[in-house]
């Protein structure tokens, strides 16, 4: 559990390698829960906190995201993506780039990050620190495309790099150890990242989740972050090529890897 200004995070392991994440205002007792892999695991966390749900944030409708939703539902509002709704659960209320919500007391700004799927949203709660990525900025990597473009998906990372270095990042799987291995394959010299390799390594070793992850560190050694930065170009051998060219080499090998 992470304490940030008034609400605590919580990362909810589901089926194989998803996440989910509650969050609690304890002076409001109001608690969102930001996509819904599987009710069991969730429910059970909510009831060991004595916590009730009062809002569901989704990101985009792929099932491992949206599963849990009608056995969790109860009388919390749902939240989900206007561009998505028609693959969505019901929405109590559909939202856009630029909107603002509250959700647990705490301002929520919708970014579209299209890209793994078209209407794909993240949630930004700026005084918390907190972003919800899901599929879209994962720890140490992105989603593949099934149905944006790498310039869309490349527009969609700026948005999200563009947030304060200090943002947790919350994605949405427990993917980091394979993306550390590919992004030390395009990058083999960064002593960031085989830093943070050793680190996830040692998480993993005794079972502790990697995500979330801090955008400082996603901004020193995610790949598909850096397609723009000189030094991981050059170590790509494409100094010249536009930023889009160098993240769509590297979403490529990634899809092979």
């Amino acid at each position: 559990m992470t304490n940030t200004s008034a609400v605590e995070l919580v990362v909810v392991p589901c089926l194989r390698d998803n996440y989910a994440f509650l969050v609690h205002n304890s002076k409001t007792q109001q608690t969102a829960l930001i996509d819904a892999p599987e009710a069991a695991p969730i429910q059970a966390e909510l009831d060991a906190r004595g916590w009730t749900l009062t809002d569901i944030l989704i990101t985009h409708h792929h099932n491992d995201h949206i599963d849990g939703v009608a056995a969790l539902r109860g009388n919390a509002r749902v939240i989900g993506g206007k561009a998505d709704a028609r693959r969505l659960p019901d929405l109590d209320l559909a939202v856009t780039e630029g909107d603002e919500i509250a959700v647990c007391d705490q301002r929520t700004h919708i970014l579209d990050v299209s890209g793994h799927t078209i209407g794909h949203i993240a949630y930004h709660m700026p005084d918390a620190g907190l972003v919800f990525t899901a599929d879209s900025l994962m720890a140490l990597g992105c989603g593949r495309l099934f149905e944006g473009t790498p310039a869309q998906m490349w527009d969609s990372l700026q948005k999200l790099r563009a947030l304060p270095d200090d943002t947790l990042v919350c994605s949405g799987h427990e993917y980091t150890e394979s993306n550390a291995r590919f992004a030390v394959s395009l990058d083999p010299d960064n002593p960031d990242l085989i830093s943070r390799t050793k680190r996830i390594d040692a998480a993993r070793a005794v079972g502790k989740p990697t995500v979330p992850s801090t955008l400082t560190e996603e901004k020193r050694t995610n790949p598909f972050l850096r397609a723009d930065v000189p030094e991981f170009k050059a170590a790509l051998g494409m100094n010249d090529a536009s930023a889009v060219d160098v993240f769509a080499f590297a979403r490529s090998r990634k899809d092979k890897f």
